[in-house]
Parts: C-alpha cells; structure tokens; sequence
C-alpha cells in the first residue's frame, strides 16, 4: 500500500489524524528531505504522544532523483505500508510525487491522497477575488524569454492565476507586473500558517510601498482574472524566432497579447 501524506506548511497543528497514523504506521517513508519528516515525526512524538514503528526505514525522493528511483522499482515494494512525504504541504504540488502516482496507476498498485494542508487552495481563497475558476501557474522560470513568456500566459490566461515565488525573485516580480498591468490588483501571502503570516492587496505599486523591503520568507502570489489575448494560433515564441526587427515582433505580440506596444518593445531590447 501506498499513501500520499499531505504535512504542515507551518503550523503543526494543520496536520490531521489520519496523516498521523498513516506516518506511525509506516515501514517506510519516502522523504522529500529526510531530516524534515524526522523532524516532524520527533514534534509528533513529543507533543501528541504518538507512538511509531519501531525500525522505520527513511529514503530520500526528491526532485533530483525521483526519476531514477521510479525506474527502478518492483511493485513488490509496496508489499509493505508506503508512505510518501513532502517538506509542507501536499506531495506532487511543485514537490515530487506525480510520477510515483503514474507508477503505481501503471502497475496497479493500490495507493491514496490524504487531504490537507497546502498554500496554493489557502491564498486563492485568501484573496478574496470572486472569480472562482483558478489557474495554478507553478514558479515562474528565472529569467530569460522563457520567464517573459510564461508571465505573460499568466497575466492574460482570463483565469485567477496563482503564482510561487522565492524572495530572492518576488520584488522583481512585483516590478514586472508594475510595467505590464500597472492596474491589476494582486494578493500576496506571506509564511501561511506561520508566525508571521501576512497579506497583502493591491496593485503592484501599492504592495512594493506597503512591504517596504520586508521580503523575507515564502511568498504566494494571487492575481486577479484579466482577458484572455492568446487566442492566437501564432504564440509569443513564433514571433521570436522570426528574424525580424523588435519593434515589428513588438507590434505583433501587442496584437496577439493585447500588451502595450512600447512596453513590450522595451522588454524585448532587455531580452537581447
């Protein structure tokens, strides 16, 4: 058997009884980090008496090597109790687990979700935009056309998009939103469930005023439903590729975006 055990993204009191027992009663433990799941499991130990299996096996399964580790599986494995354990919140959101899933859905392992903890469901509700439809858009990437293009798909997907970011990465964010929809309202939440859990509304000027370089900490990112432009077949990359000038590529994507024309030409001279 195999359980998928969802854990605190703070506050350790999120944790259910169920996640309790499915923990205690595992002969091993798949760790996105095994010193976080034994640290959890000592808080467990210390506050809620739980009593543990004794000679429980711990093995790390991480983003790096889940891959590799799914290849070499036997369904023979899961003979004994399974349980899969991410850092904070629910496995196989930006956290491994989806391919251990497909494993066991294509060798009919029998396996489970347990419901909890996770910021993506706690910020969108959060946020108080009334759009109820969501789109999770994941971390954005770091840099480059790739992350241009995917913030675009975010801004114009006509859904409420939420977004993670580190605080290495969230001012510049903040000041990319600025420049393309300087209107937009946006959410952000800061620690969920922890001490010092914030939130804050507004456009993006008005967060960048209000956090005041207190960026600190694990950031999610809710933005508020706008239209959807990329109804076209031609995508923003089409026109990259062409060999043409930036201010025509700009005028183009401004047509299939709806982005303004000279902000977008200045963000491709920066893409150069």
């Amino acid at each position: 058997m195999l359980q998928f055990v969802p854990t605190p993204i703070g506050n350790i009191g999120d944790i259910s009884l169920r996640a309790i027992e499915a923990l205690s009663n595992a002969d091993t433990l798949l760790c996105e980090d095994t010193r976080v799941t034994k640290k959890l499991i000592h808080i467990l130990k210390e506050r809620y008496n739980t009593v543990f299996k004794q000679d429980q096996q711990f093995i790390s399964l991480h983003s790096h090597n889940e891959k590799s580790f799914v290849e070499k599986l036997e369904p023979s494995f899961f003979e004994q109790n399974i349980v899969y354990a991410s850092d904070a919140g629910m496995p196989g959101i930006s956290d491994p687990g989806q391919l251990l899933i497909k494993y066991a859905l294509e060798n009919d392992v029998k396996y489970d979700v347990l419901p909890g903890a996770n910021a993506l469901l706690t910020a969108f509700v959060a946020s108080g935009f009334v759009e109820t439809q969501m789109l999770f858009w994941g971390f954005l990437p770091h840099k480059g056309k790739d992350r241009a293009t995917s913030l675009q798909g975010a801004l114009h997907s006509g859904y409420t998009t939420v977004l993670y970011e580190s605080p290495h990465r969230l001012e510049k964010l903040l000041l990319e939103i600025k420049e393309e929809e300087p209107s937009r309202k946006i959410f952000l939440a800061k620690e969920l469930t922890k001490k010092y859990q914030n939130y804050f509304s507004g456009t993006a000027e008005e967060i960048l005023s209000a956090l005041n370089d207190n960026i600190r900490g694990e950031w999610v990112v809710v933005i508020e439903a706008g239209e959807i432009h990329n109804s076209s077949a031609v995508s923003q990359t089409d026109i990259l590729e062409l060999d043409l000038p930036k201010k025509i590529q700009a005028k183009l994507i401004s047509k299939i975006t709806g982005e303004n024309t000279k902000s977008c030409y200045q963000r491709l001279l920066k893409l150069q």
